[in-house]
């Protein structure tokens, strides 16, 4: 019964990680190329919508993750829908009156629908045995390849369906995508925490960061996001520096996301088999590619490769990065240690954004490329660090 219970919860989630996550492709697309089009001669600011989206994110991180612990995932869940259904409105208010601060605004409150969609893999082992949890990690992330198809080709849709208002018709759509979230989530069965665990909540969390599991586990997280969003946010901008259109850009969007969440298929199946510190080396080591692949060439072949690899890269060190944190929480520690988990993971995307446009406005997209390289290497400095630690004491799960 209780295997029955997760793989409807898991299922029910990766539904909403479909449509919730469609919502983030779209953002992606779309929202540098209408700071662009909002703002002046200095396009130096393009991508401050975007990066606000993520510190709203980042703010809401744990109080969404204790809130939805306290009074159950689904509740929880839904506030962060209803903030999404909202932010989608005032973006295309926005975009209507020409608002460059009013389409940082309902940025901002989007934030609040992606700090839920985040825990949505943690939620999937809240029922699940030790031998499930990869793969239900894995398995709810599965849902974005739907919203790899469904978010870039909702905004290739809907770009000029409010027309001649631009970009409006998109997050309109954002709307309906969030609508249909919360009406998923009212059939999710995931119990709030009892009375015990809301009393006693565990060791303190600095505590539980110094265990050498959770410190490398959170920054490879932090690190594959940062570095995903890095080169994905620039990447419109990239794509309309060389000439290439809209179009092709939503396609190029869209094949990296389709490398983001493909390998779910089996990227639980390979954490179970090889570990979550291989696959997380070899999550590096396809960034890597993606550096080299995008600092060969600006023609369209070369952008469908890098962010492809990139794409790939980042689900293999993040699968293994959230695999990898599961082991060292105590069920009564989950709310604290999993909002500031991804607490860290979107401060780092918040900063990774700015640089990005920084990066992208005052140097080009060889200058985003090479930028990523530094951070990888400390990723795979942590990984190395954490063998040593294991070979010297050995952990329970790698």
């Amino acid at each position: 019964m209780r295997f029955d219970k997760t793989r409807r919860n898991v299922a029910l989630l990766a539904v909403c990680q479909a449509f919730g996550m469609a919502n983030g492709s779209i953002a992606m697309v779309t929202a540098g190329l209408v700071g662009h089009w909002l703002l002046g001669d200095d396009k130096t600011l393009a991508t401050l919508p975007l990066g606000l989206q993520f510190l709203g994110t980042t703010l809401f991180m744990v109080p969404a993750s204790l809130i939805s612990v306290r009074i159950g995932r689904r509740r929880g869940f839904m506030i962060g829908s209803a903030m999404g259904f909202v932010g989608g409105a005032i973006c295309t208010w926005a975009i209507y009156e020409a608002s460059f601060l009013l389409f940082c605004l309902g940025c901002f409150v989007m934030g609040g629908l992606f700090s839920t969609i985040m825990l949505y893999r943690f939620a999937a082992v809240d029922t699940a045995d030790e031998k499930f949890r990869a793969k239900a990690i894995s398995l709810v992330l599965l849902g974005g390849i739907a919203a790899a198809v469904l978010g870039p080709t909702l905004s290739r849709g809907t770009v000029d369906l409010l027309a001649p208002v631009t970009f409006a018709g998109c997050y309109a759509a954002v709307m309906v995508l969030t609508a249909i979230v919360t009406l998923v989530l009212a059939f999710l069965d995931i119990p709030p925490a009892s009375a015990e665990e809301r009393r006693d909540t565990g060791r303190p969390l600095l505590t539980i960061l110094r265990q050498p599991r959770a410190a490398v586990a959170m920054a490879g997280g932090a690190i594959a996001y940062a570095v995903m969003v890095l080169v994905m946010s620039a990447t419109p901008l990239a794509m309309m520096a060389c000439n290439h259109g809209f179009n092709i850009t939503t396609h190029v969007i869209q094949w990296h996301g389709l490398g983001m969440y493909l390998p779910s298929l089996f990227s639980g199946h390979l954490i179970n088999r090889f570990g979550s510190l291989n696959i997380m080396t070899a999550g590096a080591v396809l960034f890597l590619g993606a550096s080299g692949a995008a600092l060969s060439g600006i023609d369209v072949e070369y952008f469908f490769v890098a962010l492809i690899l990139l794409g790939v890269g980042w689900n293999f060190m993040f699968v293994g990065s959230t695999t990898l944190l599961t082991y060292a929480y105590e069920p009564r520690e989950r709310g604290k240690v999993q909002g500031f988990n991804d607490f860290l993971i979107y401060g780092s995307v918040t900063v990774s954004v700015g640089v990005s446009g920084a990066l992208q406005n005052g140097f080009g997209w060889e200058a985003v490329n090479y930028g990523m390289l530094p951070v990888i290497a400390l990723a795979l400095g942590l990984v190395l660090w954490l063998r040593v630690h294991i070979a010297r004491e050995p952990l329970v799960a790698e």
